[in-house]
């Protein structure tokens, strides 16, 4: 479970999807379950897009063998990374081209659901708001946390948390497996370093939201 959970980081961080292959098998349409429209509240600050922003991770505390995202071109209203994640902010969150990693309004306990398959959904929740993180890249005072799960199998659920600080982006990412209500760690990555100018940046051109139920 490691190396699949090294694997599912580092897809994570490449456009922040939850769930990898290595986990789950083949993808198929997703939906998100349907939801009064939000104020955007400036969620795209915790996620700056902008051509050339960069985030340097380090994982599992060791330096020695870094992971850079860069955003390398705008592409069919998305902001696309070098390891081939796709974003954008619209008028509900932060989004990849099948789910929502951050929704609003940004309220503590809030959750939403992304509809994988008929037996499969990811499920999210808002765990913290408006908190202090610090990480090697430095302390920032206003981070988001959010917790996204998923089902291994019939004992076993992925927990991926994710922490965006303001002007940043996304600066902390815990896996852990789930079992008989004991969590396991897996994997860490945390910022070195990062280049975010733009906070706050959408895309000029905003594609189809995934499907709502």
């Amino acid at each position: 479970m490691k190396q699949s959970s090294l694997k599912q980081s580092l897809s994570m961080v490449g456009g922040l999807a939850l769930l990898a292959s290595t986990l789950v098998g083949s993808g198929c349409a997703k939906r998100v379950e349907a939801d009064a429209r939000p104020s955007p509240e400036s969620i795209g600050q915790y996620y700056p897009l902008a051509v050339g922003n960069a985030w340097t991770y380090r994982i599992d505390g060791r330096d020695d063998k870094p992971v850079t995202v860069e955003i390398v071109k705008e592409q069919d209203g998305y902001f696309v990374d070098n390891q081939g994640g796709q974003l954008t902010v619209d008028a509900y969150g932060l989004r990849d081209p099948k789910r929502y990693l951050l929704r609003g309004p940004l309220e503590a306990g809030r959750g939403w659901n992304n509809v994988v398959s008929v037996s499969s959904t990811e499920r999210y929740q808002l765990v913290q708001v408006g908190f202090a993180c610090k990480v090697p890249a430095g302390s920032f005072p206003n981070c988001v946390s959010v917790e996204g799960r998923n089902k291994v199998d019939a004992q076993t659920t992925l927990v991926n948390t994710m922490t965006f600080a303001a002007g940043v982006g996304l600066v902390r990412v815990d896996v852990a497996t789930e079992h008989e209500g004991k969590r396991v760690p897996q994997t860490e990555l945390e910022l070195l370093s990062y280049k975010a100018d733009g906070a706050g940046a959408g895309s000029t051109q905003t594609p189809a939201a995934p499907a709502q139920d």
